[in-house]
């Protein structure tokens, strides 16, 4: 089969260090895939994968170089992503958590407003995080929904942070949480209490919990449609110390990187992208013969199939394309503009990577739902995104209707 890069770099625009770090995702893939089937049938978390990621250097993409890592940036971090996607989604979703701990504490905070005092503090504490990882193989989950309004930005999360001399006592619960009982260490997010006040959304801390430490559990079973290989059972804390240097941002950080830097929430979509792409790969190969350890029958000839391949490679062009400007907008202070694109960009991707496995379906015919083929599992792997907090369908569409009606300030009263 022939697998060309998602994103040809010079069509794209990549400068030779992004493409050769996309490019090591990129090799990845004959093992992956060929390890994406277990995972999906047995619900396990793919933990070789996270070997071959460290050893190739990927676990550590979006650190700095000066820390050891590959100093990937947002865009070349995506674009790898939708390269791992394409061949295990799981992995992909998963990879995504552990990058995110990476991309926030350096080039997302470089960005950001921080006092000299949190600044130095802030170099200090990264330098820890990130050295588990570059040399420990460390890897990092980031729990994030409660089952409330949290998770989608419209209330404090009820995780919540007490400070006590040398750091602080965690009680709280997440749900749908990735990489549980897998990951080395947690990042939460988690609310600072103080005293006599309300639990405030600008009070949120980004705390790093080594999943050793007395009074971090799992619990729960895992056994979903989709995306069975993330291992996403509930993580409860009680009363679990953590000392100072365990934030991963200074307060008040985080809360100035989701209302100045958007397109961090942006990067679930890179699995959806490979996923998108592999149900594509799938179905050329398929009509024309060439998938392996099945009789090598073509099925390009017939004006039908020919028809449903061009309205494929319509909405896979639209979708890479769309994607691809909401990487180039990323950055702090978007326009409103470059905002609602992010919003259509989500929605896009998450809709359009179930409805081009549908369309696979559908035209590679009854073959395609057996289970020693992937387009099954990439069909409920794929629907599955847009319902990912905490941008899920149903608020892009929200918030895009009401971004296009109304400007800031403007009421009907």
């Amino acid at each position: 089969m022939n697998r060309k890069p998602i994103f040809d770099p010079a069509a794209f625009g990549l400068d030779a260090d992004a493409a050769a770090i996309i490019e090591r995702a990129r090799a990845l893939y004959p093992t992956f895939s060929e390890r994406a089937a277990a995972h999906d049938r047995d619900a396990t978390f793919p933990t070789g994968n996270y070997r071959d990621m460290h050893e190739v250097g990927l676990l550590a993409i979006c650190i700095p170089k000066e820390h050891g890592g590959l100093g990937g940036d947002y865009r070349t971090y995506m674009m790898a992503g939708a390269e791992i996607g394409r061949a295990c989604g799981a992995t992909a979703l998963t990879w995504n958590m552990h990058v995110c701990s990476c991309l926030w504490t350096g080039a997302l905070a470089d960005d950001l407003d921080m006092s000299t005092e949190d600044r130095a503090a802030h170099e200090a504490r990264r330098a820890i995080h990130y050295g588990r990882i570059v040399n420990d193989g460390a890897i990092f989950a980031q729990p994030f929904s409660e089952g409330g309004a949290a998770a989608a930005g419209a209330a404090a999360f009820g995780t919540r942070a007490r400070k006590v001399d040398g750091g602080f006592v965690i009680n709280g619960r997440k749900i749908f949480a990735s990489l549980s009982g897998h990951a080395d260490y947690y990042g939460v997010l988690c609310t600072l209490e103080q005293e006599g006040e309300d639990l405030r959304r600008r009070d949120t801390l980004y705390m790093a919990i080594p999943a050793d430490a007395d009074g971090v559990s799992v619990e729960g079973p895992w056994d979903p449609l989709g995306m069975r290989g993330t291992v996403s059972r509930n993580l409860v804390f009680r009363d679990v110390f953590v000392p100072d240097e365990a934030q991963l941002m200074p307060p008040g950080t985080y809360y100035q990187a989701a209302n100045r830097w958007p397109h961090m929430f942006m990067t679930l979509t890179p699995a959806y992208m490979g996923l998108a792409q592999a149900a594509y790969d799938f179905t050329i190969a398929y009509l024309r013969g060439e998938v392996a350890g099945m009789p090598p029958v073509r099925r390009r000839m017939y004006p039908t199939k020919q028809i449903a391949v061009a309205e494929m490679t319509i909405r896979l062009e639209q979708t890479r394309a769309l994607w691809a400007q909401a990487l180039n907008d990323a950055g702090p202070d978007p326009s409103k503009e470059q905002v609602m694109r992010a919003w259509a960009t989500q929605y896009t991707v998450m809709e359009n990577a179930n409805d081009l496995a549908r369309l696979a379906i559908r035209t590679c015919g009854g073959q395609s739902m057996l289970k020693n083929l992937p387009l099954e599992r990439i069909y409920r792997d794929s629907r599955c995104g847009s319902l990912m907090l905490p941008w899920t369908a149903e608020l892009c569409l929200d918030r895009l209707g009401k971004a296009a009606l109304y400007e800031a300030g403007e009421t009907d009263e």
